[in-house]
């Protein structure tokens, strides 16, 4: 992008507008990381909370070395729930290692349900083994979408040993959650993971049944489908 659009996308991030300021910040979609990230760093203190959130959420499509203490700067300082379940995503696509720690505590320690479904989610996205007893505990929770955030994540993280903690969702009330089932058992060879997958694909929501044949069809492609 040339230095002059860069400029007008800096003044744009001045403007006045609420607006104005959020087409800005989508602008820096094709922008380098490098030259986003002073942009971006513009407008985390913004009035808007709204700002404030894509800002956030934009650290973690730009990975630079100041990235992840920026994030980690938001959730210290923001008042904000949804600025800072923005910020608890953005680590997760960031991919730095080092968030596993600050996203575990989250986890335990926050009390909002959105900020801990973004923590479960990050913790499937940073595809560390280390999060097994959390997203383990997360199956647990009263929201059912932490519920269903902690067995994809539990896929992502191809936690072969949580199998036996997941397939209680088989005949669970929430079709989202046995979608979410079919598809973690794609990346979890196990001996009860066949049988699992065709009880699923005889499901009678479609999404369900889909989801529960493409994860056969996956393991039938790999040495590993036992």
């Amino acid at each position: 992008m040339a230095s002059l659009n860069l400029e007008e996308i800096s003044a744009q991030l001045e403007s006045p507008k609420l607006s104005v300021r959020m087409v800005a910040l989508a602008n820096l979609r094709d922008v380098p990381p490098e030259e986003a990230i002073p942009l971006i760093k513009k407008v985390l203190a913004d009035d808007s909370l709204q700002v404030r959130a894509m800002a956030a959420f934009a650290l973690g499509l730009k990975k630079t070395p100041e990235s992840y203490d920026l994030l980690i700067q938001i959730l210290e300082s923001e008042p904000d729930y949804n600025v800072r379940a923005d910020a608890v995503g953005a680590l997760g696509y960031l991919g730095d290692i080092r968030a596993f720690e600050p996203l575990s505590r989250i986890f335990y320690e926050d009390t909002n349900w959105l900020i801990r479904f973004s923590a479960a989610v990050s913790l499937g996205n940073l595809q560390d083994p280390r999060a097994h007893d959390i997203l383990v505990e997360a199956l647990d929770s009263k929201e059912v979408i932490i519920q269903q955030a902690a067995i994809a994540a539990l896929g992502e993280i191809k936690d072969v040993n949580a199998v036996d903690y997941i397939l209680r969702f088989a005949q669970s009330d929430d079709w989202f959650a046995r979608q979410r089932l079919a598809e973690a058992l794609g990346n979890l060879p196990n001996p009860k993971t066949i049988p699992a997958l065709k009880f699923l694909a005889k499901d009678n929501n479609y999404n369900v049944a889909e989801a529960a044949r493409i994860s056969l069809f996956r393991l039938s492609q790999t040495d590993n489908s036992i």
